[in-house]
């Protein structure tokens, strides 16, 4: 999302100096990266979609098999994650669920109604939402073991993830820009009861029983980092958005191009980290290389090379 809001944005800017060529190229450049957003991490028919009757989601990340494996098996491996026991760091691709897909909506390549974007907010309700005394909070991902330990001891290099007042925040920008303004509205108070006595936003909180003796109470702040200044950040963006009815940082180029289907998908790049071995009929390719290089083709399957 963040890739591809940012090279809108420079083609926005060489617009401005005249540089009208090179602006084409960083918006083509953008454009294919979010034609293969969905082959490289949209699944579908999986046991999870089944159960929750949808038909796919958007996972969190996929594996990458020496920079070339960009085809929609990709979704079919597995991925490790950090913070966790050896014997339990592995996860299928499919099976591994964030909330990252909202910031799809938030930077405007996706619509807040987007069929895959309600369905994936079914799954992240389903497997990330945690209820507690302050509201309702998520975690970044299922399986995480960035915190804590169940009995409270610290995090000392694996532990359990918990929910983050931060992503209440999303949470309630996605609600916005789906103009249910009453929702985020809750969730703003919800961010304000997750705080500390001085209103210090924690990175966690605890979301188990309270263990008084360890200062750990359920809905409030567990012994993670705070202030989360970026949790802070969050709040006030949240607050401006809230006042002026929309999402204050949405990107309206990117809004008008994605979200709002103009974009014209006209052409496939290829570099050394992107090393794509198809393009659709129709398209142009693109060798996006770091220096001048001399290009070998061939049409014939190297019977003879150009």
């Amino acid at each position: 999302s963040v890739e591809i809001a940012g090279l809108i944005c420079a083609s926005e800017i060489l617009d401005m100096y005249g540089l009208k060529n090179e602006a084409e190229f960083i918006r083509e450049i953008a454009d294919s990266i979010d034609s293969n957003i969905d082959k490289w991490l949209y699944v579908t028919n999986t046991d999870l979609s089944r159960k929750l009757q949808i038909e796919g989601y958007y996972i969190r990340l996929t594996e990458q098999k020496n920079n070339i494996d960009y085809s929609s098996e990709i979704t079919k491996g597995t991925v490790e994650i950090k913070n966790r026991d050896a014997d339990s760091s592995k996860i299928k691709a499919e099976e591994l669920i964030s909330v990252d897909a909202l910031s799809l909506v938030r930077f405007g390549i996706r619509s807040a109604d987007d069929k895959r974007i309600l369905n994936t907010i079914k799954v992240i309700d389903q497997i990330l939402k945690v209820n507690t005394k302050s509201g309702s909070v998520w975690h970044r991902y299922n399986e995480d073991g960035y915190g804590e330990h169940i009995d409270g001891r610290p995090f000392d290099g694996t532990g359990k993830g918990r929910g983050w007042p931060l992503l209440v925040g999303e949470r309630a920008h996605y609600e916005i820009a789906f103009n249910r303004f009453q929702e985020a509205e809750k969730l703003v108070n919800v961010m304000e009861e997750m705080t500390s006595p001085g209103g210090l936003i924690p990175e966690q909180i605890w979301e188990s029983e309270d263990i008084p003796e360890m200062g750990l109470f359920n809905g409030k702040p567990s012994g993670s980092a705070m202030p989360l200044v970026w949790a802070h950040g969050e709040y006030i963006k949240l607050c401006k958005s809230l006042s002026g009815k929309q999402v204050s940082d949405l990107i309206k180029p990117v809004y008008e191009r994605y979200a709002k289907g103009n974009a014209e998908y006209r052409s496939s790049y290829w570099s050394f980290n992107n090393r794509i071995e198809a393009i659709n009929q129709g398209k142009r390719i693109r060798i996006v290389l770091g220096k001048k290089a001399v290009i070998h083709w061939s049409i014939d399957n190297w019977t003879t090379i150009n």
